[in-house]
């Protein structure tokens, strides 16, 4: 039975990469294209002005955040699409009656979301040495916190292709929600520099924890202690993935 489920969860994660693949141009060109804008417009226009940012010049500073921004967009808009997609198709339908567990489902999206999220942070870290030098303070950090960022961000976009009724369902989150979240998550600034008020209400966006995780990481400094941000993202995996499992268990938005 074990290799059963273990084929069923191959078949859907090579089906969930392929597609992303297959259209390589759509999901891989443009988080590349808008991160080397940032990379020129942010680091060489503006950060020659702004100096240096926690020890760092600007532009080593904000290449971690940049790196995870696109992780994280990537992870979720992959996610998101792919599971509403079939939705809309009804082929979920044949995953919904199919003699494998929920956890089967889950894991055979978010490996994909998980795929296409580290292949693009892998292209945007390469990009990035064209324009800084690649320094990294635990390798441990930067692989540990993009992969659970990855899959916690799997786990919304699946939550969210699950209750999503249109197309237009599916970009309300990312773009009124994660994307405000995102850039206010410290990418472009160290939330130490902001007023004590600001600070405090900074520390409630849980996009914080996972940049400045992230860019300890990188260059060993960070906004919030190392082990918090690992606390947080273990607790919010725990949380969405229970969710996800709960409603797709239930069949809550999927069936008629």
């Amino acid at each position: 039975m074990f290799n059963l489920y273990m084929t069923a969860l191959k078949s859907l994660a090579v089906k969930e990469t392929n597609r992303y693949l297959r259209i390589w141009v759509q999901t891989l060109v443009p988080p590349v294209i808008t991160t080397s804008l940032y990379f020129v417009i942010f680091g060489k226009m503006i950060g020659g002005r702004i100096g240096e940012m926690g020890g760092f010049s600007y532009m080593e500073f904000i290449v971690p955040g940049l790196i995870m921004m696109s992780a994280i967009t990537s992870s979720y808009a992959n996610v998101s699409s792919s599971f509403f997609s079939q939705k809309f198709q009804k082929n979920i339908e044949e995953l919904l009656v199919a003699p494998v567990p929920t956890h089967v489902i889950i894991w055979g999206f978010v490996i994909g979301g998980l795929g296409r999220s580290v292949l693009v942070g892998s292209l945007v870290t390469i990009i990035s040495l064209f324009f800084v030098p690649l320094h990294v303070h635990s390798w441990a950090i930067v692989i540990l916190t993009l992969l659970m960022t990855a899959i916690l961000f799997s786990l919304a976009g699946l939550i969210n292709g699950i209750f999503a009724q249109s197309y237009d369902d599916v970009s309300i989150v990312p773009t009124f929600v994660l994307q405000p979240l995102t850039y206010l998550g410290g990418v472009f600034y160290s939330i130490s520099m902001l007023p004590p008020v600001w600070q405090a209400i900074s520390k409630i966006n849980p996009i914080v924890y996972m940049i400045s995780g992230f860019r300890f990481g990188f260059l060993g400094t960070t906004d919030v202690p190392i082990y918090l941000s690992i606390t947080i993202l273990v607790l919010f995996i725990v949380v969405l993935y229970s969710v996800c499992w709960y409603l797709i268990n239930k069949g809550k938005g999927l069936r008629s």
